[in-house]
């Protein structure tokens, strides 16, 4: 949910409220080669289906303080790779001219300390892009590129084999992978091997190895007919290939022994969090779910879903509110499920956007500050993956808490969660 506010950084436009000819196509000039993903694995990338855009250098010439991501705060320094990752199995279902899918994938995962070259936050064109659809034409257009992260570039994986849970992070649509660089260098501070999904074609921009920018064809076709459910169906396949390439027997990531193939969960933000129930009903893989502040799509069979599962939103998003799909897959959920609503957060709080734009001066219409939606975020979720891919008790779970008074529980069919 939530519609895109001029000149903010604020919420991403739903599937409903991006209409086609809006203007987000993929039009551009050519570019040099090697000015892709930085931190990419991968030398190259292939294929057609995206289109290039010229680097982005410097910030222009309006002097900004470069932002800074809240450092995480678990015992383990955080490295972290990115993956070039290419589906031969099916055609791209967004421009069907291109005969694979390409994926671009963040990993971040526990590492050994190293005093190394800290990741960029995205590519100069990926910054440019972003803004741009912001309507932000008054900030440098590099100016994302330039935050500061936690996570070392090519750190060495640390941990035994098959030590550690898999969490599967999917953005918003027209969202970047890397608007949930936050939350993904906490939760492998913490242990976690953390793999971010940019979908391609769904976002303002992804780069490639190679320098080629994939703009959001998906932002022009026909929104009113299925769109959400095309959506997370394409997401759905789009991370059970991960999951293939991340624990198959031919893995594509140097440190994939850490991930224990048994232990994996998924959470998203918009779009991406009702994904993450799309993909919990395609893949049995996926042994619990979170959805932040995302309506949901796919249709629950009418025997439920046992796996646990936790809503965490904004107050549009109460029971009996602005969202009947939640209500709907509240009564199909048997199992341990949870309903968290965040007084003061917009429909963005629950990603990187709102600590930027505290930082970099611009406007937003949350009460809370980016750094305080960060620690709820963090925390919350965090303390639903330890108690169901750890088995830790974690009572922040079971009520309202002292230290969160923002935080409210929701008991459908109350309208009122406290």
């Amino acid at each position: 949910g939530g519609a895109p506010v001029p000149a903010t950084l604020g919420d991403d436009a739903p599937p409903a409220a991006a209409a086609p000819g809006s203007g987000t196509g993929s039009s551009a000039t050519p570019a040099p080669s090697g000015s892709g993903d930085p931190a990419s694995e991968n030398s190259k990338a292939s294929g057609p289906g995206t289109t290039p855009e010229p680097a982005v250098t410097g910030t222009g010439d309006v002097p900004v303080t470069a932002a800074r991501l809240p450092a995480p705060t678990g015992p383990h320094p955080v490295g972290t790779v990115s993956l070039y990752l290419k589906d031969t199995s099916r055609p791209d279902p967004w421009v069907p001219s291109v005969k694979v899918r390409e994926l671009m994938v963040s990993l971040w995962y526990p590492a050994a300390p190293r005093h190394g070259r800290r990741a960029p936050y995205m590519t100069p064109q990926e910054s440019e892009a972003l803004l741009k659809g912001e309507g932000l034409t008054d900030l440098p257009p590099g100016v994302l590129a330039e935050t500061r992260t936690s996570a070392v570039l090519g750190a060495r994986p640390v941990g035994r084999r098959h030590g550690s849970p898999l969490v599967v992070l999917s953005p918003g649509f027209i969202r970047s992978r890397k608007t949930l660089t936050g939350l993904a260098e906490e939760l492998a501070s913490r242990g976690y091997v953390v793999a971010g999904i940019d979908h391609t074609y769904e976002s303002r921009g992804t780069s490639f190895p190679d320098g080629r920018l994939a703009t959001c064809v998906a932002c022009e076709v026909d929104h009113e007919k299925g769109f959400g459910e095309k959506a997370v169906a394409v997401r759905a396949a789009d991370v059970s290939f991960v999951l293939d390439e991340l624990t198959g027997p031919r893995p594509k990531w140097a440190g994939a022994s850490l991930i224990d193939p048994g232990r994996i969960a998924m959470a998203g933000h918009s779009l991406g969090g009702a994904s993450s129930l799309a993909a919990m009903l395609k893949d049995g893989r996926v042994k619990a779910g979170i959805d932040m502040d995302g309506t949901t799509y796919a249709p629950i069979p009418p025997e439920g879903i046992a796996r646990p599962f936790m809503f965490l939103a904004s107050p549009e998003h109460t029971p009996g509110g602005g969202s009947p799909a939640w209500d709907r897959d509240w009564g199909l959920m048997t199992g341990w499920k949870r309903w968290l609503t965040v007084a003061g957060a917009q429909h963005s709080s629950f990603t990187d956007l709102i600590s930027l734009a505290d930082q970099l001066g611009v406007p937003h219409e949350g009460e809370l500050s980016g750094d305080r939606s960060m620690k709820i975020t963090r925390d919350y979720v965090l303390a639903f993956l330890d108690r169901h891919l750890r088995g830790r008790s974690r009572p922040l779970l079971d009520g309202p808490s002292a230290r969160y008074p923002e935080v409210g529980h929701c008991s459908p069919p109350r309208s009122t969660c406290s």
